[in-house]
């Protein structure tokens, strides 16, 4: 009865205080290295027999709160053997656990029931993962990022990720579309989300694989701007690796570098998801640990908002200076989940507080924080976009960061971001955050360029037809290029964009191009001075700046002289080993000859310089994907 007291009122109190909670009457502190004696980041330490847990911090420190002075805990950290009923209590000792690295072959998964109070076990070996199937209801998986795909059924209730379903785009003939026409896209969530899939032994859903975020996931050394322009742009054509008979066409944008000190005043509102579905240690733990390395970045010209949402929305923290860091993570700190989602009323609370702290011709930017399970108030796909499109007007720009697993609403933050001038990650670890919130900040937060669109002229004496890789849900009409009204996508300080065609040179007898009648009443002749003349195609592209209305169109012209895919740059053998992993992860009708054995030749080929370890982690993916694919293949025959 004690018990179920406390969970009440604790629920109670978030709904009523904006889900800050007064502090834990006991804490433990701790640290976990691994067994080279390395803090380990994002090992999750949960409280047996509940649903309360945290993640380490850089140091591989933690703090946990526990409503008795005496407990046990579990630790786990994938690839290492879990530490599991550790007896701790709260006094001034630091406690020092310690994991050993597990054997590849078999992991052991923990699924606790908060609900029915009862634990499974299943052990599963990672070359016989199943493509994932669902998660349970009210469940914590303990040290997981990811459901693993093989596990008991009994631990099932259903699975809530949405995905958007994505029609891969096929081939045109230039003959009837001689113009390809689509928005930037500078996300990079689905290349961290399939990443959880795989680390924890699944395979990702096919729709949560988009090709243009995963190749846009990595830097490319293309040439910075020049000219008055805020991005260069730089194309290649070669070989097609996973068609002989095709070639790939890359395109690469390269935004203008800003110094961190040049970078102009930020006016930022922290908008956090602290309802009930944020509580597990890969959510609302994670988001604290998270924003406090944002928190690390702000100057003393930054200010900083903090608005929550759960059972109703608030203010946290008043707009504040970014040299008092340690206020602005105190009210970080003091975060709990509980309480239903009421999302909309959350993101008009935070522009409002975001217009009435406008800083002109500075950075106003909402950074919303949450698993997008919105589930009060106004909840819809449509009135959440409609309500972000009218707030983009006023200058503010929008920050997704998703986290979690289970109900993890994919497609709800993509529309978010994709309407509201804004962009997409998803957090899996604190390795990620970092990435997002530190290493990429200029282009995570300071837009350089709005509405930037892209529209390719294939030349037909050169072309036969043409495939845009991934970019399924950035596709506009050819009237929206020179439409100033049109929305599309923004470039960040220092950021790359990458696009991939694939090209069926003209003379070609490929068989892919879809046959469609000749006309009645008017001709399809090949007509006009574009003919032989050396060019593959013109790409025309516009962009708005930051607080612009109107769009600058720029130009530029590709040869139809390829070189071979040996001599081609890292920049697009990296590319397409990437988009090669993506069309295998999805069994895409396009994949041709593609192999994983050939992604990873190609992809070690061009791994170049690697300071973050992001391509040997890519290598190491496609290596498991490759070992999980296997047995699925062989069962088939």
């Amino acid at each position: 009865m004690r018990n179920h007291c406390i969970v009440f009122c604790l629920s109670l109190l978030a709904s009523l205080s904006l889900a800050i909670s007064v502090s834990a009457q006991y804490t433990i502190n701790g640290k976990v290295l691994d067994d080279q004696g390395q803090p380990l980041i994002g090992a999750s330490i949960l409280l047996d027999k509940t649903a309360n847990g945290t993640v380490t911090d850089i140091d591989g420190s933690f703090t946990l709160p526990m409503p008795d002075s005496c407990a046990t805990i579990s630790i786990h950290y994938t690839g290492c053997k879990p530490l599991v009923n550790q007896p701790v209590c709260a006094r001034t000792k630091l406690y020092t656990f310690l994991l050993v690295t597990s054997s590849p072959a078999l992991e052991e998964m923990v699924v606790t029931g908060a609900s029915a109070k009862r634990e499974k076990r299943a052990l599963f070996r990672s070359n016989q993962a199943r493509q994932l199937q669902g998660a349970a209801s009210g469940i914590t998986i303990r040290g997981y990022s990811a459901m693993p795909s093989t596990y008991s059924d009994a631990a099932i209730v259903h699975h809530t990720e949405d995905y958007d379903l994505i029609q891969e785009n096929t081939f045109f003939a230039v003959r009837d579309e001689p113009l390809s026409t689509f928005s930037i896209d500078v996300d990079a969530a689905s290349y961290s989300n399939l990443r959880r899939f795989i680390n924890n032994g699944g395979l990702p859903p096919k729709d949560a694989v988009r090709i243009e975020e995963m190749v846009n996931y990595f830097n490319y050394d293309y040439p910075a701007p020049e000219e008055e322009h805020p991005f260069s742009v730089t194309t290649e054509l070669s070989d097609c690796p996973w068609n002989p008979d095709h070639q790939l066409l890359h395109i690469g944008l390269q935004g203008k570098e800003i110094p961190t000190d040049d970078l102009p005043a930020s006016n930022l509102v922290f908008l956090l998801d602290v309802s009930g579905s944020m509580n597990a240690a890969n959510k609302l733990p994670l988001l604290k640990s998270s924003f406090k390395l944002l928190t690390d970045q702000m100057r003393p010209q930054d200010k900083v908002a903090i608005v929550v949402y759960a059972g109703s929305s608030g203010v946290v923290l008043n707009a504040t200076s970014g040299d008092k860091k340690q206020d602005i993570m105190n009210a970080l700190q003091r975060l709990e989940a509980g309480g239903s989602t009421v999302g909309g009323a959350g993101i008009q609370k935070a522009y409002q507080i975001a217009r009435k702290n406008f800083v002109g011709g500075g950075n106003n930017r909402v950074i919303l924080a949450t698993d997008g399970d919105f589930n009060v108030g106004q909840s819809s796909d449509a009135e959440l976009v409609r309500m972000i499109e009218e707030e983009r007007e006023s200058g503010i720009f929008l920050t997704v960061l998703g986290f979690g697993m289970g109900n993890y609403k994919d497609n709800k933050m993509q529309k978010l971001a994709k309407h509201g001038n804004g962009n997409h990650a998803y957090i899996d670890n604190i390795e990620e955050a970092r990435k997002v919130l530190v290493t990429e900040f200029g282009g995570t937060m300071f837009t350089i360029a709005k509405d930037v669109k892209l529209q390719l002229e294939f030349n037909p004496a050169y072309v036969k037809g043409y495939r845009l890789i991934g970019y399924e849900n950035r596709l506009l009409d050819k009237e929206d290029f020179n439409d100033d009204k049109k929305d599309a996508g923004e470039l960040g300080a220092g950021h790359t964009v990458t696009a991939l065609y694939e090209i069926i040179p003209a003379g070609s007898d490929s068989e892919v191009l879809r046959s469609v009648d000749a006309l009645k009443y008017q001709e399809q002749a090949v007509v006009g001075s574009g003919e032989k003349n050396g060019e593959l195609m013109t790409l025309k592209l516009r962009y708005k700046q930051p607080d612009g209305k109107k769009s600058t169109k720029l130009e530029h012209i590709q040869s139809a002289k390829a070189v071979s895919f040996e001599r081609s740059s890292d920049n697009f053998r990296w590319s397409a080993a990437v988009a090669g992993f993506g069309m295998l992860l999805r069994d895409s009708e396009f994949k041709g000859t593609a192999t994983f054995d050939e992604v990873l030749a190609i992809a070690a080929s061009a791994k170049g310089t690697d300071q973050e370890g992001y391509r040997i982690e890519f290598l190491k993916m496609v290596r498991s994907a490759r070992d999980m694919k296997q047995p699925l293949t062989a069962e088939k025959e």
